[in-house]
C-alpha cells in the first residue's frame, strides 16, 4: 500500500473546465515529488483516448503508459471540488483522485473507490469534509465508515475456500448469489475486512475474492442453517465452475510472414484470410431529462424485464450450439439484470427530471467502472459483461429491441473496438472468418465464445487497427496473435499453404490416436475395443485401442446350421490375441437367445425371450456347448493375455455355477489361471455388486441391456428405443453403485456398452470412477482425444452433476 497523506489532498478547490482540474491535481504530484511535469501533459492526453470519470462524482485521471519514465515514484494526489466541474457532458465531478503508478500498489485505493461508489453519502462526506485526514483514511482503507455491512445478529457462519481457478468471478458469483436468493435468510459474505451481500452479483464480484480465497458467509433467518449447508455443498462442487476443456492437439508451427503485423492477444486459434470489414454499432440517442419520472420508471422496468427476455432465448441459443458451460456466460447476464441493487439504485436516479436512458446508462458505466478498478484481470475484465447488458436494455427503451448490426453477407474479418458477448455469439462461422479488436483479452467471455465457435480471433490489438481500411484482403494468425493488414502476395500463397497443412493437423484425434488417455491431471484410463470377429483385432489397434473390451463370441455361432468346433474357435480366438501382441482380450462367453435367436439349438420361443434363457442362463443348460467354447478359450489363453467374461449374471448361484464348469474345464485340461469377469446388465447385479465383486475379478457394464432393463424399455421398440437413454440419470446411478460396490473389494469396473464410445458419456463413466472404456473401433480416437483434454477433477465434477439430474435431457444439456 503506498503512502497517502493530507499533504497529497487539495481542499476547497475551484476548477473552471476539465483540464484546469486535471493539471491542478498534477501540481500537486510534482510539488510532492511524485511526477516530473510533463508528466501533467501525458494525463491530459489520456483523456482523449479514455474516460476517466469512474462514477458518482468520482475522476481518476491518469497519464499514459509510455510516458511512465516521467514517474519519479508511484503516487496519489486528490483535489476535493465541492462546486463540482463538468467532467463529460453530463457528468460533474467533486473528488478527483490523480494517479502516477510505476507499479500496481495503487490498486488497493482503486479497490477502496469502487466502495465508495455504492455509498453516495460517503462520496459526500468527503466532498465536505475539512479535514484531509479523513480522506486519507477512507482511500487507504483505514477508514471504512458506510461502507461494511451489518453483521449483527448472523450468529450462524461457515469458512469456505472458493478454489474456483479464477476466484468468485461472474459465473462462480452468479450461481452463488441465485442459491442464496432462493432462501429468505440474510446472507453476508466477509472477505479480508469487506462484507458484502450475498444475494448481490455486484456486491460479490467486488470483494475481489481470488483463487484459493478463503471467505465467511454468514446467514441470518428461519432457514439459516439451510442456507449455510446449501451454499457449502455448491462451493465444495465447484460452483458449477467448469473449466473450458481443451482438446488435445499437435503443436503447430508459428506462422513466420515478411509483412509488418499488428500485435495482439492471441484469443481464439486459428487461421483466417480475408477482406477486412469494420464492425459497426449503431449509437442509441436519447435525451437526459423527462418530465414524468414515473412514467420513466416503469419504461425502464418494462425494458429490463424485455432484455431478460432476449437473455432467456440467447441462452437456451448457445446451450444448443456450444453447451451449457458456453452459454452459462448468458445466464451471469441475466443475474448482472436482476442484481436488486443495480435496478433501485437506476430507479433512483430518475427523480425528479432525468430519463430511464440517461439513468441506466450512469449507473450501468459506474458499475462497469468499479469492475474496472479490480486488480484481479478476470474480474476486471468482466467490465465488458455490464456494459453489454447495459447496452441490451438501452436498446429496449431507446430502439425498441435488441441493437442489430448489420454484417456482410460474405466472408470476412471483422475489425472492432470491441465485441461484446453478445454480438460474437451473434456470429456466423461461415461468414466471419475471424475478428480483431482494439480491446479485451483472452479470459473475455467473446474470447470464450469465440473458441466455442471455432473462429480465429486477437484480442487487445489496439485502437491503430481501427484505422485499417475495410475491404483489403489481411491475414490473421489468432494462434500468435498477429494481423497482417497489408500482406504480400508471397505471404498469402504462404498463408493459404499453413491454412492447408493447418487443417490435416487439426485432425488431432487421427494424429494421436496411439497416445494413451491420460487425463491432464494424470490419470489413466484404458480405452479398448468391442470386436465381433478376428480381422476387427487389428483394425482396433490401428484405431489406437489398448486392447479388447469384448469378444462377441456369437459371430461364430450364427449364420450356421451347427456349433463351431473348438478347434474353429481356437483358431479365431489366436488370430486376435496375435493381433493384439501381448494386449488384453476379455471373451465374453456365448450370449444367445433373446435378440439373438440360432434355430440348430432348438430353443422353445418364449413369450419374453429377454426376460428367458439368454447368456449364462443358456450355457448352463447346454453344457456341450459351454465346455468346448470354455476349453477353446483356454487353449488361446496359454499364448496370449485372455480375460473370461460372462453374461447375464443375475444372482450369485449364475456366477458360481459359471465358475464351476470353468474351473471343472482348467482342470481337466491343465489350461492356465485366467482372470475371470462378469456382465453387470441387470438390476439385481447392481444392487448386490458388493456381493458379486467377492466372486470376480472385474466388472463390465452393459448399457445397452442394462438401460432396457432399468427402464423397462426394448431398446428396438419403434416408439420406445429414443427413450431409452443410457444418459439417464437411473443407469448413471446404477453404474456409479456398482463401481462404490467394487471398490469395497478392491476390483475395477469397465464399460463395454454404448455410453462408453459417447464422449459426453465416456467423460461421466470416467468421473464416475470407470476404469476402462471398451467401444466400437471408430469411436476410438474422438473418446481418447475428449479424456487427454480433460481433468479428472472436472470429468468427476461433471458426473456428480449428471447424478444430480432428474432426466437424461438434463445430462444431455451439462
Amino acid at each position: 500500500m503506498i503512502h497517502l497523506s493530507p499533504q497529497d489532498v487539495r481542499l476547497k478547490a475551484t476548477a473552471p473546465s476539465k483540464d484546469d482540474a486535471i493539471r491542478q491535481v498534477g501540481e500537486v504530484l510534482v510539488a510532492n515529488g511524485r511526477i516530473q511535469p510533463g508528466y501533467v501533459d501525458s494525463m491530459l492526453a489520456r483523456e482523449t483516448q479514455a474516460n476517466t470519470y469512474l462514477g458518482n462524482s468520482i475522476a481518476i485521471p491518469h497519464g499514459q503508459p509510455a510516458q511512465r519514465d516521467l514517474i519519479t515514484t508511484t503516487g496519489i494526489a486528490v483535489l476535493q471540488i465541492p462546486a463540482g466541474v463538468e467532467w463529460n457532458p453530463g457528468e460533474v465531478v467533486r473528488l478527483v483522485v490523480g494517479i502516477a503508478a510505476k507499479s500496481d500498489e495503487h490498486l488497493q485505493i482503486l479497490t477502496n473507490l469502487t466502495h465508495v461508489l455504492d455509498d453516495p453519502a460517503a462520496v459526500q462526506a468527503l466532498v465536505d469534509t475539512d479535514d484531509a485526514q479523513v480522506i486519507c483514511d477512507r482511500l487507504t482503507g483505514k477508514s471504512t465508515a458506510g461502507q461494511t455491512l451489518d453483521t449483527d445478529g448472523f450468529d450462524q457462519f461457515i469458512d469456505l475456500t472458493i478454489d474456483a481457478p479464477t476466484g468468485l468471478h461472474a459465473r462462480p458469483a452468479t450461481v452463488f448469489a441465485d442459491l442464496a436468493k432462493s432462501f429468505t435468510a440474510e446472507v453476508r459474505v466477509r472477505y479480508g475486512d469487506q462484507v458484502a451481500n450475498g444475494k448481490s452479483l455486484m456486491s460479490l464480484l467486488k470483494l475481489g475474492v481470488e483463487h484459493n480465497g478463503v471467505v465467511r458467509v454468514l446467514a441470518k433467518g428461519s432457514d439459516a442453517a439451510q442456507a449455510l449447508n446449501a451454499l457449502q455443498q455448491a462451493v465444495e462442487d465447484g460452483l458449477e465452475e467448469e473449466d473450458e476443456v481443451v482438446t488435445a492437439v499437435l503443436e503447430l508451427p508459428a506462422l513466420e510472414l515478411d509483412s509488418p503485423a499488428l500485435a495482439g492477444v492471441p484469443a481464439s486459434p486459428g487461421l483466417a484470410i480475408a477482406p477486412l470489414h469494420r464492425f459497426h454499432r449503431t449509437q442509441l440517442g436519447f435525451a437526459e431529462t423527462a418530465t414524468h419520472p414515473a412514467a420513466e420508471q416503469e419504461k425502464l422496468k418494462t425494458a429490463i424485464a424485455a432484455a431478460d427476455g432476449d437473455l432467456a432465448e440467447l441462452y437456451e441459443t448457445i446451450k444448443v450450439r456450444s453447451g451449457k458451460a458456453k452459454a452459462a456466460i448468458f445466464q451471469a447476464h441475466r443475474e448482472f439484470l436482476a442484481d436488486p441493487e443495480l435496478q433501485q439504485e437506476a430507479l433512483n436516479r430518475i427523480p425528479p427530471n432525468h430519463s430511464a436512458p440517461w439513468a441506466w446508462q450512469q449507473v450501468v458505466e459506474a458499475k462497469a467502472k468499479e469492475l474496472e478498478a479490480l486488480a484481479d484481470p478476470v474480474l476486471s475484465g468482466r467490465a465488458a459483461d455490464v456494459r453489454d447488458v447495459g447496452q441490451r436494455v438501452l436498446a429496449r427503451l431507446v430502439g425498441g429491441g435488441e441493437a442489430r448490426v448489420a454484417l456482410p453477407n460474405h466472408p470476412v474479418i471483422l475489425i472492432a473496438d470491441d465485441l461484446t458477448p453478445s454480438d460474437t455469439a451473434g456470429l456466423d462461422p461461415e461468414k466471419i472468418q475471424g475478428f480483431c479488436t482494439a480491446a479485451g483479452g483472452a479470459t473475455s467471455h467473446t474470447a470464450i465464445i469465440a473458441r466455442s465457435l471455432h473462429i480465429p480471433a486477437i484480442a487487445g490489438a489496439g485502437t491503430g487497427i481501427l484505422d485499417l481500411p475495410e475491404g483489403a484482403i489481411a491475414i490473421l494468425d489468432g494462434d500468435g496473435g498477429q494481423l497482417y493488414a497489408n500482406p504480400t502476395q508471397a505471404d498469402l500463397t504462404k498463408a493459404r499453404q499453413a491454412q492447408a497443412e493447418r487443417a490435416q493437423l487439426r485432425d488431432g484425434e487421427q494424429q494421436t490416436r496411439f497416445q494413451p488417455a491420460i487425463t491432464t491431471d494424470g490419470h489413466r484410463i484404458e480405452v479398448v475395443a468391442n470386436i465381433g470377429g478376428p480381422a476387427e483385432a487389428a483394425q482396433a489397434i490401428q484405431a489406437g485401442a489398448e486392447g479388447v473390451g469384448l469378444v462377441r463370441t456369437e459371430f461364430l455361432f450364427l449364420n450356421r446350421s451347427a456349433p463351431p468346433s473348438e478347434d474353429e474357435q481356437y483358431e479365431a480366438l489366436q488370430t486376435m490375441t496375435q493381433a493384439l501382441n501381448g494386449l488384453p482380450l476379455i471373451v465374453r462367453t456365448l450370449d444367445i437367445g433373446g435378440d439373438k435367436h440360432v434355430p440348430y439349438l432348438n430353443q422353445p420361443a418364449e413369450d419374453n425371450p429377454f426376460l428367458g434363457i439368454r447368456g449364462v442362463r443358456l450355457c448352463l443348460e447346454r453344457t456341450d456347448l459351454f465346455e468346448t467354447q470354455l476349453r477353446a478359450i483356454l487353449r488361446a489363453a496359454a499364448g496370449g493375455y485372455i480375460r473370461i467374461m460372462f453374461p447375464m449374471i443375475a444372482t450369485l448361484e449364475d456366477i458360481r455355477a459359471a465358475k464351476t464348469v470353468l474351473e471343472s474345464v482348467r482342470a481337466a485340461t491343465d489350461g492356465p489361471p485366467v482372470e475371470i469377469g462378469m456382465m453387470v446388465e441387470v438390476p439385481s447385479a447392481v444392487l448386490m455388486a458388493a456381493e458379486f465383486a467377492q466372486e470376480v475379478d472385474f466388472f463390465s457394464v452393459g448399457t445397452n441391456d442394462l438401460t432396457q432393463y432399468l427402464l423397462a424399455m426394448d431398446r428396438g421398440h419403434p416408439t420406445l428405443a429414443k427413450q431409452a437413454d443410457a444418459l439417464h440419470p437411473a443407469v448413471l446411478r446404477a453404474i456409479a453403485q456398482t463401481v462404490q460396490g467394487a471398490k469395497l473389494s478392491g476390483k475395477w469396473v469397465g464399460v463395454c456398452g454404448g455410453l462408453a464410445g459417447d464422449a459426453q458419456g465416456a467423460a461421466i463413466l470416467a468421473g464416475l470412477g470407470v476404469k476402462e472404456l471398451s467401444m466400437d473401433i471408430p469411436s476410438i480416437p474422438k473418446v481418447k482425444a475428449r479424456l487427454r483434454g480433460a481433468a479428472m477433477k472436472q470429468m468427476q465434477r461433471l458426473a456428480q452433476k449428471a447424478l444430480a439430474c432428474r432426466t437424461a435431457e438434463e445430462v444431455r444439456a451439462l
